[in-house]
């Protein structure tokens, strides 16, 4: 077994590449840590020939208040979905694998150029482009549609799904379960429902947070819980995020339904006619419902949400369970409805 290494000691982290013969044995790169992730150690290696990598290393254990174990093997199938997405995405919104290292729970992927934006800053900072929802829209219609076409060797590579279980579906809907009793059941039922499930390449971290803004193009990132299953939960995921910021800015709530309505209509659009198309929606609104309440109650809380916001996200889900929305467009309209209604009380 090698040593243990921490890619976050910058000299053990630059001996490291030497002694694998990654870097030149004189070469003295600049090292940073990166922040805002809370299941692997990341940082930014710069070289003096002007290349540059981000090197990722999985957490057995990830950092949040509440015990949140996934094997750090999943970086292996980060790396199968940093050698898939590319030819499913749009050109230059991938960034390529450079290499990884299994027995070290890490990989080396190139570095997005800068000046770039985090999405989810921009957001916070209460920038909305509605050209940037509609790349994300046509990005995953493109993942999800090109690999329905590839399936039968999608279905193989990513036929495992015990990261999807250990960092989706334990610690959101699980967890989220015993913490709102009253929610158990729908919960339970869309467990079930998603393992039952088997379409296409889910991305299962399709988030703002995980997009960078690179000249105006969205590039994507943090690929460890991609697998094949229910591509409706990639759809309820995402929106959760735009929900939840446009409730906790009440200013902006209108702009951000709207374009979440957007993002929906060119992702659906876009999938034309594929055959499973048609019963997308429905699921995509449980999933939704299921991801607004677990970012309030499961194991990674919503950082940004007040107590107050946490709990009336809550209670305005448990209130839509009663008589669940069919549509997005209804699923967000009604969202927007419970959530002035609760403000008001």
């Amino acid at each position: 077994m090698p040593e243990p290494l921490d890619i976050e000691d910058a000299p053990a982290l630059i001996e490291y590449l030497r002694q694998t013969g990654r870097i030149a044995a004189d070469e003295q790169p600049r090292i940073t840590v990166l922040q805002g992730g809370v299941s692997n150690r990341t940082v930014a290696v710069e070289r003096a020939s002007g290349e540059a990598w981000v090197l990722k290393q999985a957490l057995a254990k990830l950092r949040v208040q509440v015990d949140w174990f996934s094997s750090p093997t999943r970086i292996e199938r980060e790396a199968r979905g940093l050698e898939w997405l590319p030819r499913l995405a749009p050109a230059g919104s991938i960034t390529p694998l450079v290499f990884e290292d299994p027995a070290h729970n890490l990989l080396a992927m190139q570095a997005v150029p800068q000046p770039h934006e985090n999405w989810k800053s921009a957001l916070l900072a209460g920038r909305i482009c509605a050209e940037h929802f509609r790349q994300f829209a046509r990005l995953l219609a493109a993942i999800h549609g090109e690999a329905y076409g590839r399936r039968a060797e999608a279905a193989e590579v990513f036929a495992d799904r015990s990261f999807f279980e250990s960092l989706r579906m334990e610690p959101y809907y699980s967890y989220a379960a015993e913490q709102v009793p009253e929610a158990a059941p729908f919960l339970h039922a869309l467990m079930a429902e998603t393992r039952a499930c088997r379409i296409t390449l889910v991305h299962g971290d399709y988030s703002p947070k995980n997009i960078l803004i690179h000249e105006g193009r969205l590039v994507l990132l943090d690929h460890e819980v991609i697998h094949f299953g229910d591509p409706a939960f990639d759809v309820g995921f995402s929106l959760t995020h735009f929900l939840s910021k446009g409730h906790h800015f009440p200013a902006l709530r209108s702009q951000f339904g709207e374009a979440a309505r957007e993002y929906w209509r060119v992702y659906r659009e876009l999938l034309g006619a594929q055959p499973w198309a048609g019963e997308l929606e429905a699921r995509a609104v449980r999933h939704l419902l299921g991801c607004l309440l677990a970012r309030v109650a499961g194991r990674s809380p919503l950082e940004y949400l007040a107590a107050g916001e946490r709990a009336r996200q809550r209670q305005a889900v448990l209130n839509l369970l009663a008589s669940p929305p069919q549509t997005v467009a209804g699923g967000i309209a009604m969202f927007e409805e419970q959530l002035c209604r609760l403000s008001s009380a």
